[in-house]
């Protein structure tokens, strides 16, 4: 693949690219171990010479055939048999899959392997040094760093209004799930422990004094 874009954001979209089902073929060599689920097949009685010849053990279900435990039917490295690909394909499983695999990448007269371009994101934001690899990272850290001076202070500007007011919201409604909570938290506590009779009144005090944590502290706390 060549492209003038950006060559991680093209890595990106190829590993996040859907792989196809595909079912198993005979003679093709496994990728992957396929195991057969436990669980009722659908098929009836007749069809239970499939299970026999690949010694899985089954037994009737009203009506169909029923398999009692999982069991690897294809090792990784082998060839599928025409036993288990009938198997497969009458139960309906397509156990391999086929997709976009990135092998290298060329970019700026290097070749390296995708592997170099994931631990280039992972570490520019530690170090603080951009690169274009961590450029969307950075962008959203600061973004968030933003939000939190936001909460901090009086100031807002207009990108952070909206997530504002969506944080309001999640702490409106913690609060009403909280206060919901609290009975049933309460009487929990009333019948699991209780309190030492030696309690002094200053310990009640002191208890009495701790400030609730407000809006803005729980808000800070998710924006963390």
């Amino acid at each position: 693949m060549v492209t003038k874009g950006d060559t991680f954001q093209i890595l990106k979209n190829c590993q996040r690219a859907r792989a196809v089902g595909a079912p198993a073929r005979v003679a093709l060599v496994a990728p992957i171990d396929v195991v057969v689920p436990p669980g009722n097949t659908g098929l009836d009685p007749s069809q239970t010479s499939f299970f026999q010849v690949l010694n899985i053990p089954t037994k009737i279900n009203k009506g169909t055939v029923e398999i009692t435990i999982a069991v690897d039917i294809i090792k990784k490295g082998e060839k599928v048999g025409s036993s288990e690909a009938a198997l497969l394909s009458k139960l309906g499983i397509r156990p391999f899959s086929y997709g976009l695999i990135v092998q290298s990448v060329y970019d700026g007269g290097s070749v390296f392997s995708p592997e170099v371009q994931v631990c280039v994101s992972s570490l520019s934001p530690v170090v603080s040094y951009p690169t274009i690899a961590a450029a969307p990272h950075m962008l959203i850290n600061a973004y968030k760093n933003l939000l939190a001076a936001v909460v901090a202070t009086d100031y807002s500007f207009p990108l952070a209004e909206k997530a504002m007011e969506y944080l309001k919201v999640c702490v409106v409604s913690m609060n009403v799930l909280l206060t919901a909570l609290a009975p049933v938290a309460g009487g929990a506590g009333a019948t699991t422990a209780v309190a030492p009779a030696s309690a002094t009144k200053e310990d009640k005090k002191e208890e009495a004094a701790e400030p609730e944590e407000s809006v803005e502290d729980m808000v800070a706390g998710l924006l963390d």
